[in-house]
This record gives C-alpha cells, sequence and structure tokens, in this order.
C-alpha cells in the first residue's frame, strides 16, 4: 500500500489543473479578465517555494506535456503566419527587426545599470526580445480576435521568438566557451542548429498532410494526426539539441502552404489543447519562487516598462509605411507585452543542460509581472483596436 505523502503528491498535480481551470472560469465570468492570468496567479500560488501543493522538482513527464502543449501552440502559429505578405511589405519586416533589436539593447542597457554582469545583462536582453506565443495565440483564440493588429502580432510574436532562440544560443555558446575567439563558432553553431530544425519541421509539413491526403479522411484525421506529430518532433529536437521552436513554427508553416484547412473545431486542439494549455500556464508560474519574484522586483519593473516602450516605438515608427494607421501601430507594439511562458520553458531546458541560471533568477520577478498583466495587455490591446467580439 502506498503511503500517504506519495497519494497526495501523485495528486498534487490533477488537484493544481482542476483549481486552476475553475479559478479561470470564474475570474473570467466576473472579471472578465483572460483566464490565463488565473492560471498563472494558481500555478504561482501552488508552488512548492509557496502553499507546497506541487512538487519541487516537476521535470521529466511534466515538463514534456509542457513542451507539447508549446508546441501544439507554436504550430497553430505557424499555421497562421503569411510569408507571401512578409515578402510584399517589407516594411513591416524591417519593424520586426528594429523593435526586436531595439529592445535587446534597451534592455541590456538597463540591466547594466542595475549592476549585473555583463554577461546576465545579455542573456536578459535575448530573453527580453521575445513574446510568448502561448500567450498571443491563446487570447486571439479566446477573443475571437481579427484584423491588421491581429495579424501583425501574430507575425511579429513568430519572428520575435527565432530571433530570440537565436541570440540566446549564441550568448550560452559564448558563456560555455569564455573566450571572444569562440563567438564565431558558437553563432554558427546556432545557426546551423536553427536551419536544421527548420529543415525537420518542414520534413513533418509534408510528410503529414501527405500521409492525411494517403488517408483519404483529411478532416476528420488531422487534428489528432497533426498532435501526435508535434509531440514526436517536440521529442525528437530536444533529443538533438535542437530548436523545438522552430522546428513546430516550420511544421505549420509547411503544413499551411500544403492546404491543409482547419475547421472552426479544430482550433486550439478541442479538448487536448485546452487541457494542455492549462498545464503549461500553471506550470511556468510554479517554476517560480516569491523571494526570487521580490528580489528582483526593481530591475523587473524597468525592463518590463522599457521593453513595453521600445517594441510600441519600434512598431509604431513603421506603421504608416507598412500600411497602417499610427493608432494600430501603437496597439500593435503594446500587444507583444507578453514574454513569460517562452522565457521559462528556455531557461528550464537551459538548467537541464547543465547551465547555471542562477544569475537568471532576476528575469522571475519580470516573467511573474507578464504572467498576469502580460494577457490582461494584450486583450486591452485588441480590444481597443475594435477586432474583438467585446469591443
Amino acid at each position: 500500500m502506498p503511503d500517504l505523502l506519495t497519494i497526495l503528491t501523485n495528486l498534487s498535480w490533477p488537484f493544481a489543473i482542476c483549481i486552476a481551470w475553475m479559478a479561470g472560469e470564474f475570474g473570467k465570468r466576473w472579471t472578465g479578465l483572460p483566464r490565463i492570468s488565473f492560471y498563472g496567479i494558481v500555478g504561482f500560488a501552488l508552488a512548492s517555494t509557496q502553499i507546497g501543493v506541487l512538487p519541487a522538482t516537476s521535470g521529466g513527464t511534466i515538463l514534456l506535456m509542457a513542451d507539447v502543449a508549446f508546441g501544439l501552440i507554436l504550430f497553430e502559429l505557424g499555421y497562421r503566419i503569411n510569408l507571401r505578405w512578409l515578402r510584399t511589405n517589407p516594411w513591416f519586416a524591417m519593424a520586426s527587426l528594429v523593435e526586436a533589436l531595439g529592445t535587446f539593447v534597451a534592455v541590456y542597457f538597463v540591466a547594466l545599470w542595475f549592476g549585473v554582469t555583463t554577461m546576465t545583462a545579455l542573456m536578459l536582453a535575448s530573453l527580453a526580445m521575445s513574446t510568448s506565443p502561448a500567450t498571443v495565440v491563446r487570447i486571439i483564440n479566446e477573443q475571437r480576435s481579427s484584423g491588421q493588429v491581429t495579424e501583425r502580432v501574430l507575425h511579429l510574436s513568430a519572428i520575435n521568438c527565432v530571433l530570440s532562440v537565436f541570440t540566446f544560443n549564441v550568448i550560452v555558446g559564448f558563456w560555455i566557451f569564455h573566450s571572444s575567439a569562440d563567438i564565431g563558432d558558437a553563432t554558427i553553431s546556432s545557426l546551423v542548429a536553427l536551419l536544421i530544425s527548420g529543415v525537420v519541421g518542414a520534413v513533418f509539413g509534408v510528410v503529414v498532410p501527405a500521409l492525411l491526403r494517403h488517408l483519404g479522411n483529411l478532416s476528420q484525421d488531422a487534428t489528432v494526426a497533426f498532435a501526435l506529430a508535434v509531440i514526436l518532433l517536440v521529442s525528437i529536437t530536444y533529443t538533438m539539441n535542437l530548436s523545438p521552436v522552430v522546428a513546430t513554427l516550420a511544421f505549420g508553416l509547411t503544413a499551411r502552404h500544403r492546404r491543409v484547412a482547419f475547421s472552426g473545431a479544430q482550433r486550439n486542439f478541442g479538448a487536448l489543447g485546452e487541457l494542455l494549455t492549462v498545464l503549461l500556464f500553471v506550470y511556468a508560474a510554479s517554476t517560480l519562487e516569491w523571494r526570487e519574484v521580490l528580489a528582483g522586483g526593481a530591475l523587473a519593473f524597468a525592463v518590463v516598462i522599457v521593453r513595453l516602450m521600445t517594441k510600441t516605438l519600434g512598431v509604431t515608427v513603421f506603421s504608416q509605411l507598412s500600411g497602417i494607421s499610427w493608432r494600430k501601430g501603437a496597439l500593435t507594439g503594446l500587444a507583444l507585452a507578453p514574454v513569460s511562458v517562452f522565457v521559462i520553458l528556455l531557461l528550464e531546458h537551459a538548467r537541464l543542460r547543465g547551465i547555471d541560471i542562477q544569475e537568471l533568477r532576476s528575469m522571475a520577478a519580470v516573467t511573474m509581472l507578464l504572467e498576469v498583466f502580460g494577457p490582461i495587455i494584450i486583450q486591452r490591446a485588441l480590444i481597443w483596436a475594435r477586432e474583438t467580439t467585446e469591443a
């Protein structure tokens, strides 16, 4: 017979997911705020360093499930990316580069001003470039949002993720080698890993639709087939030390251009996607510790403000050149606020690779702030842009 402690440990994650789901449903009904903000609050509160419901080590199966949830969201994001639009609107592509690089530079100098080491400042800046696709896709689906701001936020979040992963891997490689002579090798290695990841994802994007067409039941079997393919792809990329972010984005992008259409019922992968989304946001918040959040509070607040201002300014400057008004450009930049889930998963896997990330714990306060307020900011931006049903 198992002892009481083992039983309670085994029940901790199912219990936490149920509590988070109920908090999200009632919170949405009573306040109108996004469900995932409440998922984050519950995950943070139930963490081992807070109330202590969840176990201290939540790697293994839970981390794999969180990775799969993130992979499903990235696949859907990739599926909604239109490369032809990026080619025909070069000013939008320029805006994406300017706001990402501007964010990197601004956060780097802010971190140095707070007295952190150069290497830590570089890593914080590379992480701050990103926009969490999990939050972006979830809020857009929840709000049933569509329009110019919505599409631009989706495309910018995808570009930000790729740039952030590339920059983060270069800096990690430089940190490992501890030599400026090896920065070229680190850059090339990161670029090669991203290219291989993209190729692997593209292969999945060709093979899976071809298999579905051969089966002859495309509309009914697509959801399960793509979900299983994402699980396999995420496992392969982590085993081969590749980037699951780039691979799953490339998978969705290639599937889109293979003309595989999703029905409305398949959006967000149905009940499976909903369940894994709850787990993903609970897990992300549960990795944070209240002491670290408080310790990094001042730096976090500065990083959040500077990051938000830089991204908003970078997109707004190119708004009319890229075909939208100043107002919608500013709202697009504002909607790039979310960052939390992407950063947490990237740091967790860096830790599992043996990289000391203790110096990056100052990012805990940033991720906690944007875990709760990031979804609210993007929800407000989409409503103000009049692209949601609530508008």
